[in-house]
């Protein structure tokens, strides 16, 4: 077991929402919200836990990744690249498709901004071809700029230290790239983590204040923290829904994980034993957060 420390979470569902393809949480302290999206469906949702108040927006195509963004509002991705939304209009403004992106043959994945404001966000295959993806970056102003190839499912984005970590879910391994804050540019990836068997497939991940690396593992039902210094899983924390897409810190002190997590491709017998799957789950492991970079275009 590596030293990890297993439990169960001692979790609340704030929003059980039965989502298809719930993912990208995202606190955005301007406003008290912690947003997501759903993936398929289109969707925006909004929580906020000092009311308990809940609110979704329609997009009307499909969403992957949602950041605040310095100007007001958000910054988004569809499956056509990247764009802005202005959730108090309902609006929907389309920045652009980086070169070479297909939107007929891959989507866009999870997404994140950098310590400079940049915008990342990776691709995918809509069937999930190997090889088919890539990870973008946009920076203020634009263009889109491709950093990674042959990607297959490109998946949880984190920075720290000059060092971007970064998930292919197909690889079931961290790779950690260096990383230049003035610029943007990577080089010399290395294997940072590798999960064991078992443990099916990473998927998004989100960083606390002690550089501590949280990761969401689809299809194991649980989300881990790791020291990716060391290599090391720490901690293992167990949720009743087998499809555990992604994790981030927010709420009043950044010290409450909000997880979400999805019901697409459940069988029948599957979601009899777990009728939460799809839900928004909230818990305070102890490590607090950091506060998420704004897209700074």
């Amino acid at each position: 077991m590596n030293g990890r420390k297993e439990r169960k979470a001692d979790y609340a569902i704030v929003w059980p929402l039965q989502a298809p393809l719930g993912e990208g949480p995202m606190w955005d302290a301007r406003t008290g919200r912690l947003y997501f999206v759903d993936i398929i469906p289109g969707r925006l949702h909004a929580y906020e836990p000092a009311t308990g108040a809940r609110r979704t927006w329609e997009v009307g195509r499909m969403l992957s990744a949602v950041v605040p963004r310095t100007a007001g509002g958000l910054a988004v991705v569809v499956r056509e690249g990247f764009a802005t939304y202005d959730p108090d209009q309902s609006r929907l403004d389309f920045l652009t498709t980086p070169a070479g992106h297909d939107p007929s043959r891959v989507r866009f994945n999870d997404g994140k901004c950098d310590p400079a404001g940049r915008f990342w966000a990776g691709t995918m295959g809509l069937k999930a071809e190997p090889g088919a993806g890539a990870l973008y970056c946009l920076p203020p102003g634009g263009p889109a700029q491709w950093k990674v190839g042959d990607v297959t499912i490109s998946n949880g984005l984190a920075w720290r230290d000059r060092r971007l970590y970064y998930i292919d879910s197909i690889t079931r391994l961290v790779r950690a790239f260096d990383y230049e804050p003035a610029t943007g540019a990577i080089s010399r990836p290395v294997t940072a983590l590798v999960l064991p068997p078992g443990d099916d497939v990473p998927d998004g991940c989100s960083l606390d204040a002690e550089g501590m690396l949280w990761i969401a593992h689809w299809g194991a039902g649980k989300v881990s923290r790791w020291d990716p210094v060391r290599g090391r899983c720490l901690q293992e924390y167990r949720f009743p829904a087998s499809q555990i897409t992604s994790c981030a810190f927010g709420g009043p002190g950044l010290k409450t994980l909000y997880v979400t997590s999805a019901r697409e491709g459940l069988a029948p017998e599957q979601l009899a034993r777990e009728p939460e799957a799809g839900a928004l789950f909230a818990f305070e492991p102890g490590p607090v957060g950091l506060e998420p970079d704004a897209f700074a275009g």
